[in-house]
C-alpha cells in the first residue's frame, strides 16, 4: 500500500543533548527493514540512519536542494562538505557540466560516491574528494561559477558564537575570492545560536572584504515540517543565501 509506514527508527543516544535526563535509546520502534535507499524528489539515497551524522540524511535542506537544480545547466559546480552528496546530484540531474563533492570524512565520500552509481551510473561529470574545507578551497583554482557551503554547526553553543562567526566569513571570503565571475553561491549556517543578522553580516563582511558586487537572489530556510514556533524564534535554526556574484 503506497505512503503506508512499514519502519520507524528512534535515533537518540548520539542526538540529544547530554544534560538532557531523557534516557536517550536507538533502535525501531516499528518494523525492522534493512533497506537504506530512500528516495526524495526521484533521486534515490542511501542513508547510514543507524551509524551516520544525525539521522543519516539531512531531509531540511530538501527545497533548497530542488532550488539548486534550476540553477545548475552548463554550470561547473563545488558542493563543499556534501555529507552523502544531496546537492551534488541535484546538479546533475539540472545539467551541471561539472560537479566535485568535497568532504573531510572519507566515510561519507564512500557514500557520495555510491549514491552517485544508483542515480547516474558511470556519469563522468562527477569526482569526489576527502580533502579538509579550507584546504581545498586554499588550493583550487577559480573553474567553479556555481558554489554550494553548507557546514556542519559551527557552534552548538553561545560560548561558540565568536569563532563561529569568524569561521562563517573566512569560508565565504574563500568562496567570493575563487568564485567565477557570474557565479552563483548557496551558503548556509545550520547552527541554532548564529542568528539570521549574524549570519547575514558575517557572509556581508566576507563579501566586503573579497571586494566582490554580490546580490541576494534568495533567503532560504526550513520546510514547514521542521516548524518554527512563533514563541521560539530559536527555532529557525536553517539559515540560507543563494548570492549572485559579479
Amino acid at each position: 500500500m503506497e505512503g503506508k509506514i512499514e519502519n520507524i527508527y528512534y535515533k537518540s543516544e548520539t542526538t540529544l543533548p547530554f544534560k538532557a535526563d531523557l534516557f536517550p535509546e536507538n533502535g525501531f520502534l516499528k518494523g525492522g527493514s534493512s533497506d537504506n535507499i530512500a528516495r526524495e524528489y526521484g533521486l534515490k539515497f542511501h542513508v547510514d540512519w543507524l551509524k551516520g551524522q544525525k539521522t543519516g540524511f539531512f531531509v531540511d535542506q530538501r527545497e533548497n536542494r530542488a532550488l539548486l537544480e534550476r540553477y545548475s545547466k552548463d554550470r561547473s559546480v563545488l558542493n563543499m562538505f556534501c555529507y552523502t552528496g544531496g546537492f551534488s546530484f541535484y546538479a546533475m540531474r539540472g545539467g551541471a557540466k561539472q560537479v566535485h563533492s568535497v568532504d573531510s570524512s572519507a566515510k561519507a565520500i564512500d557514500l557520495t560516491n555510491k549514491n552517485v552509481e544508483l542515480n547516474f551510473p558511470g556519469d563522468p561529470r562527477h569526482e569526489a574528494y576527502a580533502e579538509d574545507a579550507f584546504k581545498y578551497l586554499d588550493r583550487m583554482g577559480d573553474q567553479y561559477d556555481l558554489i554550494i557551503l553548507d557546514p556542519p554547526a559551527f557552534a552548538k553553543h553561545k560560548d561558540a558564537l565568536r569563532n563561529a562567526l569568524q569561521g562563517y566569513r573566512k569560508l565565504n571570503a574563500k568562496a567570493f575570492e575563487k568564485i567565477k565571475p557570474g557565479g552563483i553561491l548557496f551558503t548556509f549556517s545550520c547552527s541554532q545560536v548564529v542568528t539570521k543578522d549574524n549570519f547575514r553580516t558575517a557572509v556581508f563582511t566576507a563579501a566586503a572584504t573579497s571586494g566582490r558586487s554580490v546580490r541576494i537572489l534568495h533567503q532560504l530556510t526550513q520546510p514547514a515540517d521542521h516548524p518554527v514556533n512563533i514563541y521560539h524564534p530559536e527555532g529557525e535554526y536553517l539559515k540560507g543565501l543563494v548570492l549572485y556574484v559579479e
